[in-house]
């Protein structure tokens, strides 16, 4: 039966995308099948399973099927769908932004748990709504992370950062898609320049918005109180640091799977030629503007922890998470 042909139904229009997918050795084929299928379709997996002899339209078959062929040449799946679940929230994903993986959630679980132990160690309320807490996500991307504490925590404030103007385009939509524009505070600069490089004290939350963001960002800050500040040399006021980093090494490039190498930004991807380069810096300054027992958490790139866990020697309550391959993928710490 021809791709083109009017009449076929659900079943043979996911039995002929998978076959195609399989020959071209794409990875969970089946899946990315079934997701172009419900993507084209507008359907749930529920109804797909349902309606297998369900008739698929000339024109949306004409659509599956040249998905199927971008995706048989490598194009991510999430960027033909334009979408990736994370943290049981959807997101937006572009050639602009990482594509969000499963075992950065590991960084959420790893920061909530720590924030709450925190408390408890200080004899306060086991209700963590994040009241009082300065949040920074560096490196924010899909901004992924930092709408995932902002649901986790809705009293506090989020501030977060990318040197890309194109990716930080993309978490405000992503902030906007989940009602959480006026709670996260999107700032363009490279790590945590943004916070630390201003040298006037009294530099309120806006300010920093209004030097480092604007135009792309507004100037009304989150949860800020008129005289707030949150910059300024020697200022310590964030509660919290949490970042994924680019960490591939360039050395590596030509071992990525095609659909990473080929299609993911490289400035998301590489962390320089040994790929572990800009830990020493974001560790630096988070140092510089964390509050005493302020948490920093990180995640780790595959062989990574050696070079990286050195860093926190000054550090307290240094700590490595594992992800469910038995990685070490998270490397937390607290700051005296």
């Amino acid at each position: 039966m021809s791709n083109k042909e009017s009449q076929i139904d659900v079943r043979s229009a996911l039995r002929q995308g998978l076959a195609q997918l399989r020959e071209a050795y794409v990875p969970s084929f089946t899946l990315a099948a079934e997701l172009l299928l419900l993507h084209v379709l507008g359907r749930d997996r529920t109804w797909l399973y349902a309606h297998p002899e369900e008739q698929v339209s000339s024109a949306d078959a004409d659509r599956f099927f040249a998905l199927i062929a971008r995706r048989a040449n490598g194009e991510p799946t999430q960027h033909l769908t334009g979408k990736q679940e994370f943290w049981g929230l959807e997101f937006e994903v572009t050639p602009d932004v990482l594509i969000p993986r499963p075992e950065t959630e590991h960084v959420i679980e790893v920061a909530l748990d720590r924030l709450a132990v925190r408390e408890l160690r200080a004899g306060r309320k086991q209700t963590l709504t994040g009241e009082g807490l300065q949040i920074a996500d560096i490196g924010t991307g899909s901004g992924c992370i930092a709408i995932a504490l902002a649901k986790e925590l809705p009293q506090a404030t989020i501030f977060a950062s990318d040197v890309s103007r194109a990716a930080l385009a993309v978490a405000q939509r992503n902030a906007k898609r989940h009602s959480l524009s006026d709670r996260i505070r999107f700032l363009e600069c490279n790590l945590l320049d943004g916070f630390l490089h201003r040298a006037a004290a009294s530099a309120d939350i806006s300010d920093v918005g209004a030097q480092y963001a604007a135009p792309l960002l507004g100037n009304e800050a989150p949860n800020a109180k008129p005289g707030s500040r949150i910059t300024g040399h020697g200022s310590r006021s964030l509660d919290l640091v949490v970042s994924n980093p680019p960490y591939v090494s360039r050395r590596e490039a030509a071992m990525l799977m095609r659909e990473v190498g080929y299609h993911e930004p490289e400035i998301a991807l590489y962390g320089g030629e040994e790929g572990y380069e800009l830990y020493a810096g974001l560790i630096a300054q988070s140092a510089a503007h964390l509050k005493p027992s302020g948490i920093l958490v990180l995640e780790l790139g595959y062989n990574s922890l050696p070079a990286v866990q050195p860093l926190l020697d000054t550090w307290t309550n240094v700590a490595v998470t594992n992800d469910l391959a038995g990685i070490p993928r998270v490397l937390a710490a607290e700051r005296l």
